[in-house]
């Protein structure tokens, strides 16, 4: 893969930020805009153990998908307070993803505000995740292909980025929004997955308090270096070829893979596996 680091500043702008980073739509690390906000210095492991001790959340791991298992179905469930002891205590796999802090504990929204990047965000959608030690996403991108801030505490992150142009290269699912799952992005094998060797991207480390901007529909891949958490917000896609895809998956995409995974069973997991290799190789002349 052929990785240039994300940019970084230190702080920036509205303006700064339309120009260099939304319109080119180009990603960026800012280290220290949200200084103010009381996250800063209340979120940690042990404050959200403190807080949010007594919720059952679900767990995931990266287990490869199967065709019994729903869109975004968890893999397990224990209470936050367990969870935190699990994430101190030892790696693990288990992440929590998609976690509504206005569902699940409206007190947290006390405690960050939401910026102005001169962008709308979505202030019915923030959204937690957790993760330990080595763990770490599937390369994917969101289904609404959303102009994303990604907000991390507690701990290193590892992020990983390609924009849609680089979709020959990655071994996409069809009807899907992943590539094959066993591709390691951490140490990719360039003689299973050759089509990687041309892929463009970016690469970057997250530590408290960093924010990432992730443009419209960008791939990406988070391994967690320590135990540790993040925040998104989300802006809906500007580009209209983006928001165009992003209803389609919505409203057809997931629905079409779904009813093709009852008909068909695991047979059709695995013929989207084969196809992503022959298709990407066919078009490359492998």
């Amino acid at each position: 893969m052929q990785l240039q680091k994300i940019d970084r500043v230190s702080s920036i702008t509205k303006e700064e930020f339309i120009k260099n980073y939304f319109k080119p739509q180009k990603p960026v690390i800012i280290e220290n805009y949200v200084n103010d906000w009381p996250a800063i210095q209340k979120w940690d492991l042990d404050y959200m153990a403190e807080i949010a001790g007594d919720k059952v959340v679900p767990l995931y791991d990266d287990r490869p998908v199967r065709h019994d298992e729903g869109f975004n179905q968890a893999h397990a469930e224990m209470k936050m307070s367990e969870y935190v002891a699990l994430l101190k205590r030892e790696p693990t796999r288990y992440r929590i993803f998609l976690w509504n802090i206005l569902k699940e504990i409206p007190a947290l929204q006390n405690d960050f505000s939401y910026p102005d990047f001169g962008l709308k965000l979505m202030k019915g959608l923030p959204m937690l995740f957790f993760g330990g030690e080595d763990s770490y996403t599937f390369m994917h991108y969101d289904i609404d292909l959303a102009n994303i801030f990604h907000f991390h505490f507690h701990g290193k992150k590892q992020v990983i980025l390609f924009d849609q142009k680089q979709n020959d290269y990655l071994y996409k699912i069809p009807h899907s929004l992943i590539v094959r799952e066993d591709i390691d992005f951490a140490q990719p094998d360039y003689e299973k997955w050759p089509a990687l060797k041309k892929a463009k991207g970016f690469i970057g480390h997250l530590e408290h308090g960093h924010v990432l901007y992730m443009p419209e529909g960008y791939w990406h891949y988070m391994r967690y270096l320590t135990p540790g958490f993040s925040m998104s917000l989300r802006a809906i896609a500007r580009n209209p070829k983006n928001l165009g895809r992003a209803i389609y998956n919505i409203f057809w995409m997931r629905h079409f893979d779904n009813m093709m995974r009852r008909w068909k069973g695991q047979a059709w997991i695995d013929s989207k596996n084969e196809k992503a290799i022959s298709k990407t190789h066919s078009k490359l002349g492998i």
